[in-house]
């Protein structure tokens, strides 16, 4: 419960859209291996691919905005100290 508290919160160390990121990703590799375990039972998982290309853009964009925002940040960082 502490830490859903801190997510939500103002002032945080968790960086929300990695958190958004690695959820994602884990939900990915999730359906992955529960489409491999239904194949060796011999029994079709149907995954709607809207469904998989959705957590695909979420992971993608999650990692680029969070990369994005580290290395802006640390230009902008650079900057300031060098003023």
């Amino acid at each position: 419960m502490k830490f859903f508290r801190e997510l939500i919160s103002d002032n945080n160390t968790i960086n929300e859209k990695s958190f958004v990121g690695v959820i994602s990703f884990f939900m990915m590799v999730l359906a992955f291996f529960v489409d491999i375990v239904t194949g060796i039972w011999g029994v079709k998982l149907v995954v709607e691919e809207f469904i998989f290309n959705g957590f695909l853009m979420l992971t993608s964009v999650a990692f680029g905005i969070a990369t994005a925002g580290k290395i802006f940040n640390n230009k902008k960082q650079e900057k300031d100290a060098t003023e």
